[in-house]
C-alpha cells in the first residue's frame, strides 16, 4: 500500500499577522514557516495506518521552491519514508496544485491521498475535491475518523447535520479535519535521520503542467474590530442592555 500525503509550508499563524503595504499579501519576511497543520494531521493518519498494516509506504509531496525542503524534511522526521518536491517558483491556486498533484498520482500510482482539508494561509478547501474530480476517485472529506479495512476505508465525515459514515473503495482521496488525531512530535533520531535522506526534485515540466492562472488575489487587508464597553451597575441594568442590544440586532 502507497500513501500520498501532500505538505504545504505556510507561514505559522500562531505568530503576528501584518498586511503588505501594497495589499498584495501578507508579510512573511519576520515568520516562521512550518507544515500546514492539516496536512501534519493527515501524515499523522497515515503513519498510524503504517503502524496497523506494515507493508505501508508513504511518501511526503510538496510544491514549491527550494525552501519546501524544510517542511519536507520535517515529515521524513515524523515518519514519512520519501520525499518529492516538485519545483515551482510561482505560487499556485488550488486548481493547478491539483493538476500537479494529478500529475504526480499518475507517476506514483498511490493507493490514497490524504491531504489536509484547507491550507491555512489560504483557507481555500478545494484542492483535494478537484484533485479527487480530476481523477475520477471516491472521495471523503472532513475526515474524523479513518478506518482502512483490507479492500475498503471507512470515513466518519464531519458535517453541519451531524457525523456521516461513508465507504470507499481503493484507490480515493481523503482530506482531514481537526479531530481526527493529533500529530506527533519529530523524534531527534527522526530528525537527524531526515537530515541525511534525499528529497527527490522534479520539475513541472517533467510532469507536463503548466500554471494555468484561475484565480487572482485583488486585495488583501485586515479585518477591524471594533468593542464598546459599557459599565453598568447592576445585574438588571445589565439585563435591559442585553434586551436593547438584542433588539437593534
Amino acid at each position: 500500500m502507497k500513501i500520498l500525503v501532500p505538505a504545504k509550508r505556510v507561514p505559522d499563524t500562531d505568530q503576528k499577522i501584518e498586511v503588505c503595504e501594497d495589499h498584495s499579501g501578507i508579510e512573511t519576511g519576520h515568520l516562521p514557516f512550518v507544515v500546514n497543520p492539516f496536512d501534519a494531521i493527515a501524515l499523522e493518519e497515515a503513519i498510524r495506518i503504517r503502524e496497523d498494516r506494515v507493508d505501508a509506504e508513504i511518501v511526503a509531496v510538496s510544491v514549491g521552491d527550494l525552501e519546501y525542503e524544510e517542511q519536507l524534511r520535517t515529515a521524513l522526521a515524523m515518519g514519512a519514508d520519501r520525499a518529492i518536491r516538485v519545483d515551482c517558483i510561482e505560487s499556485l491556486d488550488p486548481w493547478n496544485t491539483a493538476c500537479v498533484l494529478k500529475a504526480l498520482v499518475e507517476q506514483e500510482s498511490p493507493d490514497l491521498v490524504l491531504m489536509g482539508k484547507q491550507a491555512v494561509d489560504g483557507d481555500c478547501n478545494q484542492t483535494g475535491q478537484f484533485l479527487a474530480a480530476m481523477l475520477d476517485w471516491p472521495q471523503a472529506t472532513f475526515a474524523s475518523r479513518i478506518k482502512c479495512l483490507e479492500d475498503k476505508l471507512l470515513v466518519d465525515r464531519e458535517t453541519d447535520a451531524g457525523i456521516e459514515t461513508v465507504e470507499l473503495p481503493f484507490p480515493a482521496v481523503i482530506t482531514v479535519d481537526l479531530r481526527l488525531n493529533e500529530p506527533r512530535y519529530a523524534s531527534l533520531p527522526g530528525i537527524m535521520k531526515a537530515k541525511k535522506k534525499e528529497i527527490a526534485e522534479i520539475s513541472m515540466g517533467d510532469l507536463g503542467v503548466q500554471n494555468a492562472e484561475k484565480m487572482h488575489t485583488v486585495s488583501v487587508r485586515s479585518a477591524k474590530t471594533a468593542r464598546k464597553r459599557v459599565m453598568v451597575s447592576s445585574s438588571c441594568e445589565l439585563a435591559e442592555k442585553l434586551r436593547e442590544s438584542l433588539k437593534s440586532t
